[in-house]
């Protein structure tokens, strides 16, 4: 049986539960912010540089491609947001090899969370790009009847966004349950293996679908990168 984090509560402040999403969220969060102060605290611009800050370079360029071949446009301004997502739910997957916790992106209410801020920065950096009056037209084309069902295909494509990762987060816990009971001395390591790739695949697929949300209605022009050239 799938345990539901959200249900779980472990402790409480000031009368407020707090319950198990929370707690492995605040870890993957002071995971993440103690790793990025440790990996930043001594970059260097010239000189020999150490193998900590050469593999941080190569995840930052490889996420910051990505972007700039999906968007067309200048990458370094959705980086912080789609390469938040990827590395949150990235992490929280490989952290389940550790006996005892749970992935958080395993509830619905924190991939919720993803989504909705995902449909809130569609409109800023729709206008952004277009202006109001250039947003706004991509809810009348190729017609104004269009418009109902062009508002409903916003909502739709964000709603969708949360549910694909909670139902394939989900399905991978159920699935390995099943297994590991079936045949719990065969399975563990190479179960541990597919639920690893699995979570990196969810991971890049939820910040690219995010990439092209976010980006929908992009520049006129495509985006030449310096850092490319």
């Amino acid at each position: 049986m799938v345990e539901n984090l959200d249900a779980k509560v472990l402790f409480w402040v000031l009368g407020f539960p707090i319950n198990a999403t929370l707690v492995y969220t605040w870890v993957v969060m002071g995971i993440l912010g103690l790793g990025s102060f440790i990996l930043t605290r001594s970059l260097k611009a010239e000189g020999p540089l150490s193998k900590p800050q050469v593999a941080l370079e190569m995840l930052v360029m490889g996420i910051r491609r990505q972007i700039k071949e999906v968007s067309l446009d200048n990458p370094a301004r959705y980086l912080k947001g789609i390469g938040t997502f990827f590395l949150f739910i990235a992490l929280s997957n490989l952290l389940t090899i550790i006996p005892g916790f749970k992935a958080p992106t395993s509830s619905l209410s924190t991939t919720a969370a993803f989504a909705f801020c995902v449909f809130v920065a569609m409109p800023i950096y729709g206008i952004q790009n277009a202006g109001v009056k250039g947003y706004l037209k991509k809810y009348v084309e190729p017609t104004p009847l269009m418009i109902p069902l062009n508002i409903l295909s916003d909502f739709s494509s964000v709603f969708a966004l949360a549910f694909r990762l909670y139902g394939n987060m989900l399905g991978g816990a159920v699935a390995g349950t099943v297994l590991l009971n079936l045949a719990p001395f065969l399975l563990p390591v190479p179960m541990q293996l597919l639920g690893q790739i699995t979570g990196l695949i969810q991971a890049y697929i939820f910040a690219l679908l995010g990439v092209v949300y976010v980006s929908s209605v992009g520049p006129s022009q495509s985006f030449e990168d310096p850092l490319d050239m």
